[in-house]
């Protein structure tokens, strides 16, 4: 018996298997330079006092290129996942707009939006996704990595959260 396709929405009943973790846009960059954009967000209460933390590295060394983590007001942990990834995404334009670019996030939900698996329901989101996809360098990749994997970008949050922010280089 063949298996239901998977759900466009998120998981669903028949959705047993994790998503595959990464998905590579085919388009080629010009540049040979690989960024890695490391984002996060999170809020105290959802909605609660939000922020997000986003770093690029360089995808040869690590070395940590430009660094932003800043207070959103009062928002949902959603739009603060969203933030990041649009600050990490602009700075690593900045640094390179032509470069191979690797997002790295603990947000499954932003992951599976922006490689076009899951629909973007709530309208208050839409916005955001798209200004995001606007700012995809050719050769984006999509990586969903476990919380304990992204505590760079975490750590960016929590000292913002804290009245620590951290602007952009």
């Amino acid at each position: 018996m063949a298996r239901p396709a998977p759900s466009q929405d998120g998981p669903g009943l028949f959705d047993l298997e994790a998503p595959a973790p990464k998905v590579v846009d085919s388009t080629s960059t010009t540049s040979s330079r690989r960024l890695i954009v490391e984002a996060d967000g999170g809020s105290r209460g959802n909605p609660g006092p939000a922020a997000y933390g986003a770093l690029v590295r360089d995808g040869e060394t690590g070395e940590v290129l430009n660094s932003e983590g800043l207070c959103l007001g009062v928002t949902t942990n959603n739009v603060a996942e969203y933030s990041g990834l649009i600050a990490g995404l602009e700075m690593a334009r900045a640094i390179d707009a032509d470069a191979a670019v690797d997002v790295r996030m603990d947000s499954r939900l932003v992951i599976e939006q922006q490689a076009g698996r899951w629909k973007v329901k709530h309208p208050a989101m839409r916005p955001l996704a798209a200004q995001a996809r606007a700012l995809h360098p050719c050769g984006v990749s999509w990586t969903w990595v476990p919380r304990e994997q992204n505590k760079a970008a975490d750590a960016l949050v929590n000292a913002a959260l804290d009245g620590k922010p951290r602007d952009r280089r």
